[in-house]
């Protein structure tokens, strides 16, 4: 993998990632733990293999805790578990997410709600179970993980759409909130990140083109590309942002 961008006041810090040993998330993982910082991450799937990996290459072990964040009880202990072992979360990054496709007729209470508890929900609690240890650390930076697919208006996941423009509402709400503490809430808003993921689920050769057709720099996204940005925002470089979307898609929509 590239060299990730660098920020030295990340060293030491304990950043806790949502889905953070697979996808995006586990690039998210290695670029904290290469900034020196301490990670804990939680994944439903056994990422035991990605921790060894990492304590190989960085010779500083994430700590791994097997989770289904849609269990808030189960995602809080996860929390505590991760204070315990490496004190107050400084950084908070909300990645995990589920954008399997379906349509408006395909809609059910039971699909629907199961949608929003993976996409939206533990957002809402995760920055509940760590605000109070970052507001006694002196503050603390929570990333939300939305995404350009709302602002675009695409077709194919009404649910996921719907929680991603949330999560914007969301973190501008909690950044008014938790501001008088220090803490520091932001949205990212990755473009198409071309992840194993989607390249085996999503992407086709029609499909690339006219997505980059839309893109004012003519490269596709790879995690690498979201995972600075992220350090950015979790670092003291950005000491005064908050309560902003940052997008991060080649140029496919406009802000401002």
């Amino acid at each position: 993998m590239e060299r990730f961008a660098t920020f030295h006041d990340l060293a030491g810090k304990h950043v806790f990632i949502t889905g953070g040993g697979a996808g995006i998330g586990a690039s998210l993982s290695e670029g904290f733990l290469a900034q020196g910082a301490s990670v804990s991450f939680v994944q439903r799937s056994d990422s035991s293999a990605f921790v060894a990996d990492m304590a190989a290459k960085y010779g500083n072990a994430p700590l791994f805790i097997q989770c289904d964040i849609t269990d808030i009880a189960a995602l809080q202990a996860a929390i505590a578990q991760a204070v315990d072992a490496f004190g107050p979360v400084n950084v908070l990054v909300n990645n995990a997410a589920n954008d399997t496709r379906h349509s408006l007729a395909e809609i059910t209470p039971e699909s629907w709600d199961a949608g929003q508890n993976v996409n939206l929900r533990p957002h809402v609690f995760g920055a509940q179970a760590v605000a109070p240890g970052m507001a006694a650390a002196g503050g603390g930076s929570i990333i939300n993980f939305s995404s350009i697919s709302y602002m675009m208006g695409n077709a194919g996941y009404p649910g996921y759409v719907a929680a991603k423009a949330g999560i914007t509402g969301l973190t501008r709400g909690l950044a008014r909130e938790l501001g008088p503490q220090k803490i520091r809430v932001n949205a990212l808003m990755p473009g198409w990140v071309l992840t194993e993921r989607q390249m085996k689920l999503w992407a086709t050769e029609e499909g690339l083109a006219a997505h980059l057709e839309k893109q004012c720099l003519k490269e596709h996204l790879a995690p690498r590309d979201v995972v600075d940005a992220t350090l950015f925002l979790a670092s003291d470089a950005a000491r005064m942002i908050t309560a902003q979307a940052l997008v991060v898609d080649g140029g496919t929509v406009v802000t401002g």
